[in-house]
């Protein structure tokens, strides 16, 4: 027997925040949240592409390898984080968590990490199945802290593993479990948990039929409370399915992603085919859209932002490209044919320049060489220009500085001079944060290192109290908390409705 999910999703940007960093996929054997981190410029870039590294996993045939895959295409999502703040070094500092749910014939593979969770609903049964990996958490599991504690903790937001730019191989938590038939999951970001108890979700697990109705109750009782960050639900319940079925969507499930990136209806709810693009066999943006339409599926937050208005290209281009390579090429197996390595040796012979030909290259190639002299010249003195009006946030003697140039040497020679000092010390600054000051954090003009700094400042945890250990891990932007407090049950109870998870 082979499993599948029906599922829905839904994402809000909530009450506080300006922008969603939010990304989410759901289908029938792939479900993932991600919670994205980095600023105004790279949150909503980080989740988006890890989702979106992950989606061509929505299929069946993993024939019990799924944790492998699992596994490995999460590094290869890290691996692309990195590669896109290399090509674009404002991006710098930026991660996202991954909570992912993959159908793998009758079991389910959960990996996981950072401070999104996942929740299993069976029977009776209601637990968190994921831990989170924050700072109080780690308290938490050493007997320092107690869980009712956490939230008022001053470290509350100091996550201690991550997938972003600093680690090359981060630890990832992956594990597989047999599921019983009807068993509901549900996948959030820490904008649901953090106002929302668990006893309240729970009962709207086991409210009803309609998952579409569960996760629009799930976000409305957060966008209640105040949401003081972005939310993302995505809610999956397990069914029997043929392995050899095709993989194609029943009678009102939808195909590509969902129209508003904000908000997501079930799977049932959505009907049509998603435009597959130009039919360009060089078309990188066709070969994804034509991937993500050859199945049903939910796509929220950032992610399906990227993938439709362009508005995140650093994103869609480099993971266009790289499932289009993954799609359309294939290294050949044998080498040239040795009858054809002759003939090309034959038309080479007797296309061999003379004597003549060889003179007049050779005084082409004075004068190019000349050209080129020159060009070096002018390349050089622009390049001095350039470096003279960069910048960067570095460390000098343990306190943070900025310094005029970048942070580079020629052999003896420096290519930065020290612009000013501060009074902030890297090591008061949260162990992800201090990697990227040791690293220099580049900056345009003296405005914007100024601004860095000023970032820094705020990213500074508070002193904990008594003798409690600094934490080095990765800080969220904290924010206000919501005026309103917790309650135990849902604000309103959600309609059943018979088969609208389909």
């Amino acid at each position: 027997m082979a499993i599948a999910f029906r599922y829905a999703a839904r994402s809000d940007v909530g009450r506080v925040r300006s922008k969603n960093d939010d990304s989410a996929y759901a289908g029938r054997h792939l479900a993932v949240v991600a919670d994205g981190m980095g600023g105004h410029v790279g949150g909503d870039v980080a989740s988006a592409s890890a989702v979106m590294d992950l989606t061509s996993l929505d299929r069946p045939g993993h024939h019990g390898d799924g944790a492998t895959v699992l596994a490995d295409e999460i590094q290869n999502a890290n691996q692309n984080l990195a590669r896109l703040v290399l090509g674009n070094p404002r991006l710098g500092g930026m991660g996202t968590t991954v909570t992912a749910l993959l159908a793998d014939e009758d079991e389910i593979v959960v990996a996981h990490i950072g401070d999104s969770r996942a929740y299993r609903l069976r029977g009776d049964e209601f637990h968190q199945i994921t831990r989170d990996h924050t700072f109080v958490q780690r308290l938490i599991d050493e007997g320092r802290l107690r869980p009712d504690e956490a939230e008022s903790h001053p470290h509350k937001n100091v996550l201690m593993r991550v997938l972003g730019d600093v680690d090359a191989s981060p630890e990832i938590e992956v594990e597989t479990v047999r599921p019983e038939i009807g068993e509901r999951w549900l996948l959030c970001s820490d904008g649901l948990n953090a106002v929302v108890r668990p006893e309240t979700i729970e009962s709207v697990l086991r409210s009803g039929d309609d998952l579409n109705q569960i996760v629009d109750t799930l976000v409305e009782l957060t966008l209640d409370r105040g949401a003081p960050d972005n939310v993302t639900v995505v809610v999956v319940q397990v069914f029997a399915t043929d392995d050899d079925a095709p993989v194609a969507p029943q009678t009102g499930e939808a195909r590509g992603a969902v129209p508003d990136p904000g908000f997501a209806r079930t799977s049932d709810e959505l009907t049509g085919d998603a435009a597959a693009g130009p039919e360009s066999a060089e078309s990188s943006a066709a070969v994804l859209r034509r991937d993500l339409a050859a199945r049903p599926h939910l796509l929220v937050g950032a992610a399906a932002n990227a993938t439709q208005t362009g508005r995140i290209p650093t994103v869609s281009d480099s993971i266009l490209q790289r499932r289009a390579t993954l799609l359309q090429t294939s290294a050949p197996d044998t080498l040239a044919d040795p009858q054809e390595v002759e003939s090309a040796l034959h038309r080479a012979e007797a296309t061999a320049p003379s004597p003549r030909r060889r003179r007049n290259r050779r005084a082409f190639t004075v004068l190019a060489l000349a050209t080129v002299g020159l060009l070096l010249v002018a390349g050089g003195w622009l390049t001095t220009n350039w470096i003279n009006s960069q910048y960067y946030v570095g460390e000098q003697q343990g306190s943070v500085a900025i310094y005029s140039g970048v942070s580079q040497s020629l052999g003896p020679v420096s290519l930065s001079d020290l612009e000013r000092t501060t009074d902030l010390r890297v090591e008061d600054l949260p162990g992800y944060t201090q990697e990227r000051v040791r690293n220099a954090i580049p900056a345009g003009s003296l405005e914007e290192a100024l601004r860095i700094v000023q970032e820094l400042r705020e990213s500074a945890p508070g002193a904990g109290p008594g003798a409690e250990p600094r934490p080095t891990g990765t800080v969220r932007r904290a924010t206000s908390s919501p005026t309103t407090a917790q309650d135990a049950s849902p604000t309103a109870s959600p309609a059943a409705s018979p088969g609208g998870d389909r």
